[in-house]
Parts: structure tokens; sequence; C-alpha cells
């Protein structure tokens, strides 16, 4: 297992069944990205269907040194998502090791 950290990047799908505007959703939506930052560290950017109303897809990113701390930390966003987005998230994990990602980045490089 690797002691260089761990990077985890999350694929949020959102549902926003109220939202009867862009300027609502927006606004909804405003308020999930800061509190991912605020509350869990994340960089977070909305990445598709900014122009929809209802839907949206944020992707965000965290880091950690220890595996075990950074999936407890997953699991809280999970958590805190499923509360805040009753009726509807989808959240997609992807979790590497530094060397791992170090590995994929050679290979796409050329270097693998």
């Amino acid at each position: 297992m690797s002691d260089a950290g761990f990077v985890a990047v999350l694929v949020i799908e959102l549902h926003f069944p109220d939202a009867g505007s862009l300027k609502a959703k927006r606004k909804d939506l405003s308020s999930i990205k800061a509190l991912l930052h605020g509350r869990f560290g994340a960089a977070v950017a909305e990445t598709a269907h900014q122009d929809l109303w209802q839907r949206s897809t944020l992707v965000a990113s965290l880091a950690g040194s220890s595996l075990h701390v950074l999936e407890a930390t997953l699991d809280g966003v999970q958590r805190w998502l499923d509360e805040r987005c009753p009726s509807g998230v989808r959240v997609e994990r992807i979790l590497l090791s530094v060397d791992d990602l170090r590995d994929v980045l050679s290979y796409m490089a050329g270097g693998g």
C-alpha cells in the first residue's frame, strides 16, 4: 500500500425537481458547492448540464495521506448529499493512490 497519499474524484449527479428556473437551480447548487468545499475541503466544479433547470453534474476532488481517513470522508460526503438531496443524487467514486496515479500518467505519456 502506498504511503505517498491518495486522491479521490467524485462524479456527482444531482436532480432538482423543485427548480423552476436556472436561477433557482444555481442558488441550490452554489450552496452545495460551497458546503462541499467548506465542510469537506473538496475542490468542486460543475461539469455538465449547466443549461438545464433540474439537473447538474459536479466533479469534486479530495486528497489525503490515509486511505482509511479519505474513505471515511467520502462516506461523510455521500451521507451529507443523500440528506441534502433526498429527491435525487448519485455519486461515483474514483479512488487512486498517488503511486497508481503516477503509473496511469506514465502509461498515458507513453512511458508504460
